[in-house]
């Protein structure tokens, strides 16, 4: 794919057809109307977008035939791999049958009900109710009106803030970004909205000093404690958190965090909202984060994996502590023209009797990450540039180091993972940089030789980067 500067020419008539067009011809389209997410619109357009023309197991193709291995899943999301004809197909049969219809107004349709009880098996003891939404951002704002809503309801409208964690990240609307602890989201827009307050998360490398991962899980945790005593605990409404930070670049809690954090809320009577967008569905090893941590919370917000992002929905799992306060106190003023649509849950059902029948997320648990967190321990343990090795599940990091005994980081760390995620790129190989970190979520369905080519590509990778800084000959 070239990467050359280009003059952009709007409205630009091309005689191609759209199958015959180039890579020069795509970008430009792209670049003259297309505004991209989280992206310096001007200098992706003097380069120039990369275009993906198809997929297929764990592989992309871009439209110069580059074969590339996607250790991102998409967006943390394709967990059954590319190509599966299954969804198609029942898209297809949907869209003839019923392509949409409301779930407003008295009505539903069989999709929802099936794909309702199927989440309902799959989940948590306990969440026997969803609500529906079309993206994980959408299902943290219903996190908010919901918790909000669920206190005014028990006679108690003063319980409003909703505590949140610092670098956690819940969606990019106005709500989720509020919620999320990601400080150069809040700088537009004048975010966080009130009634949201963020403590400390859980990265014993960053901020553990001296202390043991274990003592510094309950220090991180107990944060939330002071915070509650702070703001007076008949204000706050609940905690929320991602059982694994992801956006954030992986960030694994110590073992004593989450049993601290349940203890805290349970102590204070305020609901515990689990962040499962992307560790649900398998990514930990378990159907939800939850689960891994033995964490009991009230609601679960959910989407990617839900349809292995084949079609965007999302929702938000709730308790039947919750659900039953909920539906006593009569409407609740919240939802979505595509609130439960039609072909988004028939395939959304599909996806989740493919994870079940084919037991991938067992599989991946018990044969295949094992062996995986042994490759990808025995390539980044002993590396010069490399500190904190973390994995979980398909869970993994590593963050750049300019002192590895020290724990000293690079001052200039986002812009070398920057770097480094630039000559995975240009291998053929799909990472993520997130702040001085290089992170990785590959689909569930990845194969023992895939899993040994990705890791393999990753040490590559990083080995370039060393030489260039000088760590390495």
């Amino acid at each position: 794919m070239s990467l050359a500067p280009m003059v952009i020419e709007a409205r630009q008539p091309v005689q191609r057809s759209a199958s015959q067009r180039s890579t020069q011809q795509w970008q430009a389209l792209d670049a003259a109307h297309h505004l991209h997410p989280f992206s310096d619109a001007a200098a992706l357009n003097a380069q120039g977008a990369r275009v993906i023309s198809h997929a297929d197991g764990v592989y992309v193709w871009d439209s110069e035939g580059n074969k590339i291995f996607d250790a991102m899943s998409g967006l943390w999301c394709v967990n059954i791999g590319y190509g599966r004809r299954e969804l198609a197909e029942v898209a297809a049969r949907q869209m003839n049958e019923l392509a949409f219809y409301n779930t407003f107004f008295k009505t539903t349709h069989p999709q929802v009900a099936e794909l309702s009880a199927l989440l309902a098996e799959v989940a948590p003891e306990g969440f026997n109710h969803v609500f529906y939404t079309n993206s994980g951002s959408e299902g943290n704002d219903t996190v908010i009106r919901m918790v909000r809503h669920y206190w005014a309801s028990l006679g108690q409208p003063q319980r409003k803030t909703i505590i949140a964690r610092e670098n956690g990240y819940h969606g990019s609307t106005i709500g989720g970004a509020s919620l999320g602890g990601m400080t150069y989201m809040h700088e537009q827009g004048d975010l966080p909205i009130p009634g949201i307050v963020h403590i400390e998360q859980p990265y014993w490398f960053a901020n553990g000093g001296d202390l043991s991962p274990e003592a510094y899980g309950l220090k991180a945790a107990r944060a939330l404690e002071a915070k509650i005593l702070e703001l007076g605990a008949e204000n706050v409404a609940a905690f929320i958190g991602e059982p694994v930070q992801g956006a954030g670049g992986i960030i694994i809690p110590p073992s004593t965090y989450w049993p601290e954090i349940q203890r805290i809320c349970d102590q204070y009577g305020i609901l515990l909202v689990a962040d499962e967008v992307i560790c649900g569905f398998g990514r930990t090893g378990e159907w939800f984060g939850s689960q891994y941590f033995g964490i009991r919370p009230h609601l679960m917000t959910i989407a990617k994996g839900l349809s292995s992002g084949y079609l965007p929905i999302g929702g938000v799992l709730v308790h039947d502590q919750v659900a039953k306060v909920l539906i006593e106190a009569g409407d609740f003023n919240h939802g979505f023209t595509y609130s439960g649509h039609p072909v988004a849950a028939a395939v959304a059902a599909e996806n989740l009797r493919i994870l079940k029948n084919e037991r991938i997320i067992e599989r991946m648990r018990d044969e295949m990450a094992p062996y995986v967190h042994q490759l990808w321990h025995a390539a980044f343990d002993d590396h010069p540039l490399v500190g904190d090795v973390r994995c979980l599940g398909y869970f993994f990091a590593l963050t750049l180091v300019e002192d590895k005994a020290s724990r000293k980081r690079f001052a200039n760390g986002d812009a070398l993972a920057l770097r480094g995620r630039d000559i995975c790129f240009a291998n053929n190989l799909i990472m993520r940089a997130v702040h001085d970190s290089l992170i990785a979520a590959p689909p569930l369905v990845m194969s023992r030789a895939e899993a040994e080519l990705f890791v393999s590509r990753a040490r590559q990778c990083i080995d370039q980067l060393a030489r260039e800084l000088g760590y390495l000959a």
